[in-house]
C-alpha cells in the first residue's frame, strides 16, 4: 500500500468502508524511501534501476525477478559500518544470503552472522573469513558445530546447556578454544509481529534472565575453562522501531555482566545488543538512519555501563533486514485483471505466496506500481494477487494502480530484499525466481531461475 497522502492507514478496505483511503495525487509517482537509491522512472515512463530499464530486465530474465541494486546494497552496508566505527555490524545471512552477496558484505568491511550448516557453507565458498562470521541457532548439530569449529567461526552463540556440553566436548577433543556468547533471553517486548519477536520469555531462543539460567550458563562455561566466554548477546526482535527496548535489554543484561564479574571475578570484554532495525515497506514506516540508531545506542551502553561501574565493551550489532530489505524489488507481469461486482479489483501476477510468503505469514504490508510504462488514468484501488491456490495468496493488500492496467503490464514491488528469496517455496510446483543485480547499467544473474527439470531432479520416485 502506498498511502500517499497523510492520514491513509493500513488494512483491508472492507474493514473501514469506503473512504478511509484516499487516492494519490499522481499514481506514477515513487515514494523514495520505499525504493532502492537507483530507481527512478525513465523518460518512456517505465522504471530504471541503476539506469537499466525494467523492461529489458524482464525480456532477459523474465518474471518474477529479484532486482537487486548493488551500490544500494553496498552503500547501505557502508552506512552502518561509518555510523558504527568501532562496533562488530553483522548482516544478517537469514535475511538474503548467496555468494555474491557474501562476497559484498566481506568487501564492505562488515561480518556475517548465520544460523545453518547450509548458510555457513555458502559463505564459507564465497571467501568470507571465518573470524568474521558469527553462527546463531538453537538446535546446531553435531556436525554443524564441528564444522565451525575446523573453520576456525569467530564467534558461536550457545543457545541451551546442551548445545554448552556439545560445543565443549567438542572443543576438548580438538584442543581449541572457540570464541562464544551466551544468548540472553531479557523479556523485553518488541512492538513487532509475535512470530519476529525474540525476547519474551515464552519462546525457543536463548537463556532466560529471569529463571536464571543465563547467569548458570555463563558459570558453567567459565567453570569449564574450555570455551573462551566473550559475551552476552540480546537480540529482541525484527522490524523494530523504537529504541526503547534496547535500552531496557542493555540495562538487564549488563546487570548480568555486573553478576558474572561479581561472582567469577571475569568482566567480559564483548556485547552484541542485536538490532532487527525497521524498514520502510510503506509510508507508515519511518525508520531511523543507521547514525541516528548508533547515537542512541551508545548513550544506552555508555550510561548502563557508568551505572554498573563496567567498562564500556567491544560492540556488536546486528541490523536485519536494513541493509538488504530495501536494496531489492520483484518485477511481475499482470496475468489477469479482474473486477468482482464492484467490491475490488483483483490483479493478478505471475508470483505470489512462494516468492514472497510475508504477507501471509506476518500480514506484512507492502507497495507496488505500474513498472513498465506511466499512465494518465485514474487511480484504481486494487489487490495484487499471486498465482497460487489459495485465497490468502495476496501480494499487497491494498494499492492504487492506474485504472488501465491491464495483462502483460509489469509491476514492481519494493522492499522484497529481506525473508522474500530466502523464505521462497515451490508451493504448486512452480520454480523460484532468479536474482538479479543491476550495477552501472549493467545486469548479472546472482542467482538463476529455477526449471521445472530441477523440480523433478530431486523427484526421486
Amino acid at each position: 500500500m502506498r498511502a500517499h497522502e497523510a492520514g491513509a492507514m493500513h488494512g483491508d478496505i472492507g474493514d473501514r468502508g469506503p473512504g478511509w483511503l484516499r487516492p494519490p495525487a499522481d499514481v506514477n509517482a515513487l515514494v523514495p524511501q520505499l525504493w532502492p537509491r537507483q530507481v527512478e522512472r525513465g523518460a518512456g515512463g517505465a522504471l530504471t534501476v541503476a539506469g537499466l530499464d525494467v523492461r529489458e530486465l524482464a525480456a532477459g530474465y523474465g518474471t518474477p525477478a529479484y532486482v537487486l541494486d548493488e551500490d544500494d546494497l553496498r552503500s547501505r552496508a557502508r552506512d552502518f559500518r561509518d555510523a558504527f566505527p568501532d562496533v562488530d555490524v553483522y548482516y544478517a545471512g537469514k535475511a538474503f544470503l548467496c555468494r555474491a552477496v557474501v562476497r559484498m558484505i566481506a568487501e564492505e568491511g562488515l561480518h556475517l552472522d548465520v544460523c545453518s550448516g547450509g548458510e555457513l557453507a555458502t559463505a564459507l565458498s564465497a571467501g568470507m573469513p571465518a573470524e568474521r562470521i558469527g553462527f546463531h541457532g538453537n538446535n546446531k548439530s553435531v556436525a554443524e558445530l564441528t564444522r565451525a569449529l575446523d573453520a576456525g567461526v569467530g564467534r558461536i552463540i550457545l543457545d541451551s546447556f546442551t548445545e554448552i556440553d556439545r560445543l565443549t566436548a567438542l572443543a576438548r577433543e580438538r584442543g581449541v578454544r572457540p570464541g562464544v556468547l551466551i544468548r540472553v533471553t531479557v523479556g523485553v517486548e518488541a512492538h513487532t509481529h509475535e512470530f519476529i519477536a525474540t525476547a519474551h520469555e515464552d519462546q525457543k531462543f536463548g537463556f532466560s534472565l529471569a529463571g536464571g539460567a543465563a547467569a548458570a550458563a555463563a558459570f558453567r562455561v567459565i567453570d569449564e575453562g574450555v570455551l573462551d566466554l566473550r559475551g552476552l548477546h540480546s537480540h529482541i526482535g525484527s522490524q523494530i522501531f523504537d529504541t526503547s527496548g534496547f535500552e531496557v535489554s542493555a540495562r538487564r543484561v549488563l546487570a548480568l555482566q555486573a553478576q558474572i564479574r561479581d561472582a567469577r571475578g571475569v568482566e567480559l570484554p564483548e556485547l552484541d545488543l542485536g538490532g532487527g532495525f525497521g524498514i520502510a515497506y510503506t509510508t507508515q514506516d519511518d525508520p531511523s538512519t543507521p547514525a541516528e540508531l548508533a547515537k542512541r545506542l551508545r548513550k544506552i551502553v555508555d550510561s548502563e555501563c557508568a551505572a554498573e561501574n563496567l567498562a564500556v565493551p567491544h560492540l556488536s550489532i546486528e541490523p536485519g533486514r536494513a541493509i538488504v530489505g530495501p536494496a531489492v524489488f520483484t518485477l511481475y507481469e499482470v496475468g489477469t485483471v479482474k473486477d468482482v461486482d464492484g467490491l475490488r479489483t483483483y490483479v493478478s501476477v505471475d508470483g505470489g505466496m512462494s516468492d514472497n510468503i510475508r504477507t501471509a505469514l506476518y500480514d506484512a504490508s507492502y507497495s507496488a506500481t505500474l513498472a513498465g510504462r506511466a499512465s494518465t488514468a485514474e487511480p484504481l484501488l486494487a489487490r495484487v494477487v499471486g498465482k497460487h491456490c489459495e485465497s490468502g495468496d495476496i501480494v499487497v493488500k491494498d494499492e492504487f494502480l492506474p485504472a488501465d492496467v491491464q495483462p502483460g503490464d509489469l509491476v514492481a514491488v519494493p522492499g522484497t530484499g529481506a525473508y522474500c528469496r530466502s523464505m521462497a517455496s515451490n508451493y504448486n510446483h512452480v520454480p523460484r525466481p532468479p536474482v538479479v543485480a543491476v550495477r552501472d547499467g549493467r545486469a548479472r544473474l546472482i542467482v538463476r531461475r529455477e526449471t521445472e527439470e530441477d523440480l523433478l531432479a530431486l523427484d526421486v520416485g
